[in-house]
């Protein structure tokens, strides 16, 4: 794990200061793990203790993976990077011009597919939601999700399994309790999703 949190350091993709989240959340850390991922290099050693946990899973027989996706933006290299490790297909997800979750470009999953959705971070799993009610819809079972870094709160539930390359702990807050807005800092909002 400390390999993970250097590899992010070292590629800028750890920053430091007042951040609006994806979810609403304000935060004093913010993952920009495209900086990460624009090295294939380093994103194949970030997924690798993923990719390795979730190969034995599905050796034992405890998970079973037909198909990798990952919710745009920030899942398609980490989807891709797992699925090319793991040797299954993977693709994603994206928003429709009313900016709802859907899955288009000729992507299809069949009914009793087996799906692990892969994303960058994972803070209240908003969109692992979304991209798993678009694949629910269509037939597919969720089985796992899978993340660079899980920065979730302590008791955070998910609805499934997570295989994280990091567990990291992050000072955040609801918008109206949020210690930066106190002090007056101004708020940056790096994320690809509209609030």
């Amino acid at each position: 794990m400390d390999n993970v949190i250097d590899l992010l350091k070292q590629s800028g993709a750890l920053l430091e200061g007042h951040f609006l989240l994806s979810s609403g959340r304000h935060a004093d850390r913010y993952f920009q793990c495209a900086r990460l991922l624009q090295y294939p290099d380093r994103a194949a050693a970030v997924l690798s203790g993923v990719a390795a946990r979730l190969k034995t899973g599905m050796e034992a027989g405890e998970i079973k993976i037909d198909a990798i996706v990952g919710p745009a933006m920030g899942g398609i290299i980490v989807a891709y990077e797992l699925g090319r490790q793991l040797g299954l297909p993977a693709f994603f997800t994206e928003r429709d011009e009313s900016g709802a979750m859907t899955l288009r470009r000729g992507f299809e999953v069949k009914k009793g597919d087996h799906i692990l959705i892969a994303e960058d971070v994972v803070t209240t799993g908003k969109s692992s939601l979304e991209s798993a009610g678009v694949l629910e819809k269509a037939g597919a079972e969720i089985t796992a999700l899978a993340c660079v870094v899980d920065r979730r709160e302590e008791g955070v539930p998910l609805l499934w399994p997570l295989y994280a390359a990091v567990k990291v702990q992050v000072a955040n807050w609801e918008a109206g309790d949020c210690e930066l807005c106190k002090k007056g800092i101004p708020a940056l909002k790096p994320g690809s999703r509209k609030i």
